[in-house]
């Protein structure tokens, strides 16, 4: 009996109340091993996605927990400890370009204000580089971005690098499915071809050919080169859209949903639809029954592929045996299969899918790999960016098959969890406890998202579910949930990692208070904090001098093509400015005390 078998019985099964059975949000810890597991461990060896022997390039701490370590605070407050990095003329550019930030007109109509038109491209990119291009890019090439990483690097401040070149495409410029049988999430539509609307904290790629992708994939093997040379301990982002066809995320994306949606369908069926999602364990003669009614197979032959799988041993089945049964990323084409509601029938999600279709997933596949393989051997982690709801569930599969490789001795593959994500906490306690299952490092960045406003807009218009929690107290809280949960992994194990990536002060204090309740360490390198290269230096160096692990998102390329990212970042500035005159006050605090104690010329000393 196939995976495509399964699927069919979807179609038998009422549609209507699949869509029902969501995962509850409690809060529950699994203990118990899949008997299946080692069986697995052999089985990656073979996985085209990932192949590599660890290196030991990567520093870590042993994982013994620091039972002396000292309670520690930071006093965000201190303009003198947060900008003793910065010139006298650094905090006044920042000054300037926050109050920049704050004018409508100026961010909403930059790209119909040509100054490069008026002022030639040469005082252009002099009045830029003065300006938003100094605030938030670190230089045009790996060579010009050294200086800047080893002097915040001699103030505790690492980096995440990430190349920010994009190219600007019109809202034509997209290829449209038409598959009409599809989920409605899952359909490409004309209105949300151009990915950017509503996007101004994330990098957008385009497919355009397989050349371009393997354009992208070598600029990013030259960004993990240039953060192995900057520095000894750094990361470099990737987007995976960047590397393949985003039709092949779309529908692989609809097919691991469909899949979840039947064990939460059968989990109904056995009274388990409440419980905690780590807890729903499907009883397996139940499960033989459930599935004969449906008409999938015979019970024998049911309980013989159960068996043949090394699954159900224990007498149940829990979710993250039910996924594992979607491992066969060498016969794609046979994934992309959905059940037709009304005929029953399976059917491709694309009327055909051609040999040259499959030739380009599989490439896109080989590219992730490649990336993986450069990232350990030049001794960087790899930050896999999130992308928008429809595309997420293949990009986090894809970065897991990759983690079950290459993190069996560090953490060097991390996946990015969105807060603002109704489904964000079962997402990361799955796969923690898959992690905890197979023995190899969690590495995880936690943000709070970059689609919102595309996201509910798509919900609407389309006609499904917001994915997006109703408010941002709401995310606030799943945020300090999922951020919990990492947490008691990390002081039960020591083998998960984590990235608080987040402006937010107040989530910055509630994890150093986590941290001192659980005498962890910042030496312990489990805990690390992010932020953006040009804001909120008063949380990023005070933690740095501090001795937590740090590091700022880290933008480079050159001046013409880096404008999309500089737009983003003045967008995005203006609602945080608008929200919070914080960081201006302190900047001015600091301006003002050294202007007092007589320190005009101010040169900081590393």
């Amino acid at each position: 009996m196939s995976y495509s078998t399964f699927v069919a019985s979807l179609a038998r099964a009422n549609s209507g109340n699949l869509r029902n059975f969501a995962v509850p949000p409690a809060r529950c810890r699994s203990t118990v091993a899949s008997p299946k597991r080692q069986e697995e461990k052999e089985r990656m060896e073979e996985c085209p996605v990932v192949e590599a022997q660890p290196v030991e390039l990567i520093s870590q701490t042993k994982n013994v927990p620091n039972t002396q370590a000292k309670s520690i605070h930071i006093d965000f407050d201190n303009t003198q400890e947060a900008y003793k990095s910065k010139r006298n003329i650094e905090l006044l550019r920042s000054l300037l370009v926050f109050k920049l930030c704050t004018f409508d007109v100026l961010v909403e109509r930059n790209k119909e204000v040509s100054l490069e038109k008026l002022l030639g491209q040469r005082m252009f990119e002099k009045l830029m580089k003065m300006t938003f291009y100094g605030q938030f890019v670190a230089g045009e090439d790996h060579n010009a971005i050294k200086p800047l990483i080893q002097k915040n690097q001699a103030f505790g401040v690492g980096a995440v690098l990430d190349y920010s070149v994009e190219e600007d495409l019109t809202q034509e410029e997209f290829l449209c499915l038409g598959a009409d049988h599809r989920e409605k999430k899952y359909k490409a539509h004309r209105q949300f071809g151009d990915r950017r609307g509503g996007v101004i904290s994330a990098r957008t790629y385009f497919y355009a050919d397989e050349a371009k992708c393997d354009k992208q994939m070598e600029t990013f093997i030259n960004c993990i080169k240039a953060s192995s040379g900057a520095s000894n301990d750094g990361f470099s982002a990737i987007k995976l859209t960047a590397l393949g066809r985003p039709q092949f995320l779309l529908q692989f994306s609809e097919v691991l949903v469909k899949w979840r949606q039947f064990f939460n369908y059968l989990a109904a069926q056995q009274g388990k639809s409440d419980m905690c999602v780590l807890e729903q364990k499907l009883e397996l003669e139940q499960l033989k029954d459930n599935l004969a009614q449906l008409g999938v197979g015979a019970k024998d032959d049911i309980e013989n592929w159960f068996t043949g799988e090394k699954l159900g041993l224990s007498g149940a089945i829990d979710l993250l045996d039910w996924n594992s049964l979607i491992n066969d990323t060498t016969k794609i084409s046979n994934l992309l299969m959905i059940p037709n509601l009304e005929t029953g029938h399976l059917e491709p999600l694309l009327n055909k899918f051609t040999a040259e279709e499959e030739s380009q997933m599989k490439r896109m596949l080989q590219r992730v790999d490649v990336l993986a393989k450069h990232a350990v051997a030049n001794g960087v982690r790899l930050m896999v960016d999130a992308e928008q709801t429809y595309f997420q569930p293949a990009i986090s599969r894809l970065t897991l098959e990759m983690q079950r490789k290459f993190n069996r001795e560090k953490p060097v593959i991390f996946n990015t969890y969105q807060c603002y994500l109704k489904e964000a906490y079962n997402n990361v306690t799955l796969d923690v406890e898959l992690s905890r299952r197979e023995g190899w490092y969690f590495g995880a960045k936690l943000v709070r998202g970059a689609y919102m406003y595309q996201e509910r807009a798509r919900a609407q218009e389309i006609g499904y579910e917001d994915p997006i929690n109703p408010d941002y107290e709401a995310t606030n809280r799943m945020y300090h949930k999922c951020l919990d949960y990492v947490l008691e992994e990390i002081e039960h194990s020591r083998k998960a990692n984590v990235m608080v990536a987040t402006h937010n002060e107040d989530t910055v204090k509630f994890t150093l208070e986590k941290m001192n309740e659980m005498a962890l360490s910042p030496t312990e390198n489990k805990v690390y904090f992010g932020q953006l290269l040009g804001m909120c230096d008063q949380i990023s160096f005070p933690l740095g001098q501090a001795g937590f692990p740090v590091y700022k998102y880290v933008p480079y390329g050159p001046v013409n093509e880096v404008i999309p990212y500089l737009s983003r970042r003045a967008q995005e500035n203006r609602g945080f400015m608008k929200g919070s005159q914080r960081e201006r006050s302190l900047l001015w605090k600091e301006v003002k005390r050294r202007l007092l104690s007589g320190q005009v010329l101010y040169k900081p000393v590393y």
